[in-house]
């Protein structure tokens, strides 16, 4: 304990000079928003090429189970393409309608957070890719979440299980909407709140994406109603949602550019200011 001590005494001036260094860091940081988003973006880089290595050997160890989900698509995909009456003709997937192939950026998750309440996921895919903030991110079953941050060659999302996430969602059958969000618990369900009580729902009712987002295209599958609750304070239902997607087992996402969006943003932004 002496010598711990002596070490501090001797290196006072050091100790300090790195202090007050890391503190006037961290102020400039915070008080300017280029040198934070520089720095969100190179950490986005490091902590993408950690997670990219450590995904690959995890890859290597859970191959069979990433070659059995292959298998499964492609036979679904084989089903359809030999059930349609032209088969030259691609058949369209319904929850991506209206979406061309070009506006798809297909990426993988390097990095998966799901003990957390604000979870996020890292993605192989940045700006140099195209892929910018608020694009959303779905797979085959259904939504992932929205992307955050970009670096370039890595962005970081920001999970459906996480509890600052807001998405318009609705009942496929009836049009009616709500908000979806995730109260924290299991890692299966999310919540759609503010559903009117006008609305006919039962157990094993789909949930997809609603028509007011301009991050995700209509239609997007979600999850099916497992419980309903009436909120107290209002006329309206709250949902608990079983999600379509295991959210702690992903792969490849496909991340969804939306050509309208900055017209529809700046359209209301002006709106807002008149």
């Amino acid at each position: 304990m002496q010598q711990i001590f002596n070490f501090i005494y001797k290196n006072s001036n050091r100790l300090l000079f790195l202090l007050l260094l890391g503190i006037s860091l961290t102020l400039t940081i915070q008080s300017h928003s280029y040198h934070k988003s520089r720095i969100i973006s190179s950490a986005n880089f490091l902590s993408g090429g950690v997670y990219e290595r450590i995904n690959n050997a995890s890859e290597y160890l859970n191959l069979k189970t990433e070659n059995d989900a292959l298998a499964q698509e492609n036979a679904k995909l084989r089903s359809l393409l030999f059930n349609i009456k032209d088969t030259t003709t691609i058949p369209k997937l319904e929850n991506l309608k209206g979406v061309k192939p070009e506006n798809i950026i297909v990426s993988k998750v390097i990095h998966n957070s799901y003990d957390a309440h604000e979870n996020y996921l890292t993605l192989n895919s940045g700006s140099l890719q195209g892929v910018k903030s608020d694009m959303g991110v779905i797979n085959s079953l259904g939504i992932v979440g929205i992307v955050d941050n970009t670096s370039a060659n890595y962005s970081t999302v920001v999970s459906i299980l996480n509890i600052k996430s807001q998405i318009n969602a609705k009942l496929k059958k009836s049009n009616h909407f709500g908000s979806l969000n995730w109260d924290g618990k299991s890692t299966g369900f999310v919540q759609l709140t503010d559903v009117p009580r006008l609305a006919s729902i039962k157990k094993g009712d789909t949930i997809v994406t609603g028509g007011q987002s301009v991050i995700f295209p209509e239609n997007v599958n979600i999850g099916t109603v497992y419980k309903m609750y009436k909120q107290k304070e209002n006329h309206y239902y709250t949902l608990d949602i079983k999600l379509f997607n295991d959210m702690t087992n992903l792969g490849h996402v496909y991340i969804i550019k939306s050509k309208d969006r900055d017209e529809i943003t700046n359209l209301e932004k002006a709106g807002k200011n008149e």
